[in-house]
């Protein structure tokens, strides 16, 4: 999608999506020392603002600027310090080396971008530092509910493995996602990486 069809969805009074953090995220993250942390594709700050209330660090990017008017506006509401940055993932140059986590959760882009964005955000990693990516796995338009439905832009756990390169693989596995509503849970990919620690 465009920036301005996700300028008009975000431009609801509502929140687009729940207030609550990503069940995924709150499981794979929970234990972890707060640090730094990057949320790439960010949409209205909910995962940002959750990290933050922990005493993570948070620089939050999406390209929508009402989304992230949206998550200001609620970080100011709840009394959190994120730093919202409004900038395309394509060009965007986070800072290198420095994370103790970056996350990427329902980002959806043909896998060439896809691949350049993966890049730069293994880039952003401390020593140590771990990669979270979730997003609609390839079999969940004829398997799963919700999500896109052009092949294009999904991925399986092993597509996100092989575009990983100088990362340890944790976890790369098909996950179920109960939606709402509906007769059959969503097919969502989950892969966990780490950059290595020095010896």
């Amino acid at each position: 999608m465009r920036r301005e069809d996700w300028d008009r969805r975000y431009a609801e009074p509502n929140l687009l999506w729940s207030a609550a953090p990503n069940r995924f995220l709150v499981h794979e993250v929970s234990d972890l020392e707060p640090g730094r942390a990057l949320d790439l594709a960010c949409g209205e700050g909910r995962n940002a603002l959750w990290l933050a209330s922990l005493g993570w660090h948070v620089t939050a990017v999406d390209f929508s600027p009402v989304a992230i008017g949206k998550a200001k506006e609620r970080a100011r509401v709840e009394e959190r310090e994120v730093d919202f940055l409004c900038a395309d993932l394509l060009e965007y140059e986070p800072e290198q080396e420095v994370h103790a986590l970056v996350f990427l959760l329902y980002l959806h882009l043909p896998a060439d971008e896809r691949r350049r964005v993966l890049a730069r955000a293994a880039s952003a990693l401390a020593p140590g530092g771990m990669l979270l990516l979730v997003g609609h796995d390839l079999a969940n338009p004829t398997d799963g509910v919700g999500g896109p439905s052009d092949a294009s832009v999904l991925y399986t756990p092993d597509d996100i493995v092989a575009e990983l390169r100088g990362l340890a693989i944790e976890k790369a596995e098909r996950v179920l996602r109960d939606v709402s509503d509906a007769e059959r849970p969503a097919i969502d990919a989950l892969v966990r990486a780490r950059r290595p620690a020095p010896d």
